[in-house]
Order: C-alpha cells, then structure tokens, then sequence
C-alpha cells in the first residue's frame, strides 16, 4: 500500500472516541495511519494480517474498519465478506483503501459491501472526514433499525391485545345471547303459567 499524505493537522472537536480497526500488511502503513489518526482523535487498533483482523474483531467490538484491498493470504474483498457474512459484524462499518484508482475496484469493493472506497495516496485531513462520516451514518442507521424493531414490538403487542379483545368482546356476545335466550324461555314460562292461572279462575 503506498503512504498516505503526511499532513499535520489539528486535533478535531470534542466527540466520542472512535475505534478504529486498521488492517494493512504494510508495517509503515500502519504507523503512519496510528500516529495520523490517533492525533486526530481516534483510537487505532492496528492489524498486520486479514486472518488476525476477523480474531480481533471476534473478541472486541469498533467502530469501523479500515481495511486495505490488496493484500497477501487473506484479501481485503475476502476479509470483507466474512464481515458481512458474521452476524456480529454485518453492519460493521468498512472503508477500503485501494492503490487502484479505477472504476472497476470501486464497483468491486462497493458490490462486495464497502460503506466507501479511497485510492491512495489520500490526504489523512479527508480520510479522518470519511471516517467521522462513515460512522455516523451508521449510527443513524443502526438507530433507525432499534426504532423500527421497538415500532414493530409495540404493533406485534397491540396485534395481540385486539386479538384478545377480540376474543373477550366474542365470549360476552355469546353469554349475551345465551342470557338473551334464557329470559325469553322465562318468559314463555311466566306466560304459560299466567294463561293457565287464568283459564283456572274463569272455570270457577
């Protein structure tokens, strides 16, 4: 992977501490992106390998993977669809780092399940703003989704609760009808005897 800009910067504002998964094969790579990113806030977690990448992220969580394409054993497109394919981890997001500047690596990395692409060299000031929003967005994401699921338990519960007055509203109905049946049976009978109380006074 070829070095990134050096660029001094600033720290950024106050925010959260990011984590963020750093996995290159290149030990200088990931120097530099620990030294540049650290000084702009985040916490960089470095991996020299594709295999140690999935183990780490297996035993801790982060925020985001920074993940280069190329690299050898284990790609950067094969490490990514593990990612994805991990229950754990398949909103996880990823950022693919590629000395390749083509539309085809990007179409590549984007079909496999990149949340964004950069071709190097980069300047650390635009990747750290990828960063931050890459993130966010899938905070927002992952906020819509609790929202919907706690949406969808509130709806599946007063799905339930209808149908259980439903049902209650079904059984009085029919206790209703039942009692309905039994007071004009009385009445019948309160009838009768009334006919007959009378047919015996007019005898006599």
């Amino acid at each position: 992977m070829d070095r990134f800009d050096d660029i001094d910067a600033p720290r950024t504002r106050h925010r959260p501490v990011r984590t963020v998964l750093a996995v290159d094969d290149s030990r200088a790579t990931l120097e530099m992106l620990g030294e540049q990113l650290s000084r702009r806030g985040f916490l960089v977690v470095q991996c020299g390998d594709g295999g140690e990448a999935l183990d780490l992220l297996a035993a801790r969580g982060v925020d985001l993977v920074l993940l280069d394409m190329v690299m050898p054993g284990l790609t950067g497109l094969h490490v990514l669809a593990e990612i994805r394919a991990s229950r754990e981890t398949a909103d996880l997001p990823v950022i693919m780092l590629t000395g390749h500047n083509d539309a085809a690596a990007a179409v590549e990395a984007l079909a496999a399940g990149a949340d964004d692409l950069l071709a190097q060299p980069v300047a650390v000031d635009l990747l750290a703003a990828r960063i931050e929003r890459t993130i966010d967005r899938a905070q927002r994401i992952a906020e819509l989704k609790r929202s919907n699921a706690m949406l969808d338990a509130r709806i599946a519960t007063r799905a339930i609760e209808l149908g259980e007055a439903r049902t209650e509203l079904a059984e009085r109905r029919e206790e209703c009808r039942r009692l309905t049946q039994s007071v004009a049976a009385l009445n019948a009978r309160l009838d009768g005897i009334t006919s007959e109380t009378s047919a015996v006074a007019g005898n006599r």
